[in-house]
């Protein structure tokens, strides 16, 4: 089992902390494939395992970095290499839990083509062009990907919308697919996703948000601002901190961001599906524990 590991991915996998703390046992140790967990100061908005958590079952790639800091998928390769060999050398099993897809295949399958855009996507920009204008368009890209849009010239219509075409489709700025040059992983993995009725999925994104609104996201994201993180860093475009920063700018009532989030967050869920879909063998299975276990189990001691 010295160069296993599982892989546990999804748009419901990283909230879920009991699920990943009772798999793990004293058998792996936790490697987290969240974008924006790898932030400090982060906790509320991101679902953060909390430290009494993490006191139980070690867990790797939270906290990693500050908020004014450009965490790209080639860090995340190289925290996660750390935290594989630390992980292995304690004699137990990596599990990695989380929706961040372009961490997952930039670490087990390297550098990743740049995707596939839906024509759908393309015929949408090329009509928002012709209605709204290039100013207009490259005002999203800095919103959406500012290191692609800084790069290249406002007046650079085939750029601008190569830059929106991939983080529309992908949710994923174009800058961090070039980013991400990474030798792939030899760790032979066991892949699952979790089975999860679409309503059930939008009603738990839908609580949560409630949830974290009630435990204080609103204060965390004041406290942030008065650090000087503001929505000019990348980390602070994460789902739910951009859209409480625009009510902190007056831009946003509270209860249109709440809305906005919920919405965010829903679409970003139906882009992890699609983009997970991808990985074979992906081993699809209920939302059960004990069947999850058995299935893990099984392929640890049995192959």
């Amino acid at each position: 089992m010295n160069n296993k590991a599982v892989v546990l991915v999804g748009p419901t996998a990283s909230g879920k902390t009991n699920l990943s703390l009772e798999i793990a046992q004293d058998i792996f140790e936790i490697i987290s494939v969240d974008s924006a967990q790898v932030y400090t100061y982060m906790d509320i908005g991101t679902g953060k395992v909390s430290p009494y958590h993490r006191s139980l079952i070690t867990h790797y790639c939270i906290d990693a970095v500050n908020p004014d800091y450009w965490f790209t998928a080639g860090d995340f390769c190289k925290e996660a290499e750390h935290a594989v060999q630390t992980i292995q050398s304690h004699g137990k099993i990596p599990l990695f839990v989380g929706g961040t897809g372009l961490y997952i295949h930039a670490f087990f399958y390297g550098l990743a083509e740049l995707p596939k855009i839906d024509s759908i996507v393309k015929k949408q920009l090329q009509i928002e062009l012709q209605q709204k204008g290039l100013k207009a368009l490259y005002e999203e890209l800095l919103h959406c990907d500012v290191q692609w849009a800084q790069r290249i010239h406002p007046n650079d219509t085939q750029r601008i919308l190569r830059g929106l075409e991939v983080f529309r489709a992908t949710g994923i700025p174009l800058t961090q697919f070039l980013q991400s040059r990474h030798k792939k992983s030899d760790l032979n993995i066991l892949m699952i996703a979790l089975d999860v009725d679409r309503d059930v999925l939008y009603k738990r994104i839908d609580d949560r948000v409630d949830e974290m609104i009630k435990r204080g996201f609103v204060e965390e994201v004041k406290n942030l601002r008065a650090m000087g993180y503001t929505q000019k860093f990348n980390s602070q475009k994460a789902i739910g901190y951009l859209q409480l920063h625009r009510v902190f700018e007056n831009e946003l009532s509270l209860n249109e961001a709440i809305e906005q989030i919920k919405q965010e967050t829903k679409h970003y869920a139906k882009r992890q599906v699609t983009w997970f879909k991808r990985y074979k063998p992906l081993r699809v299975v209920p939302d059960n524990i004990e069947k999850i276990k058995e299935i893990i189990f099984e392929w640890l001691y049995d192959k």
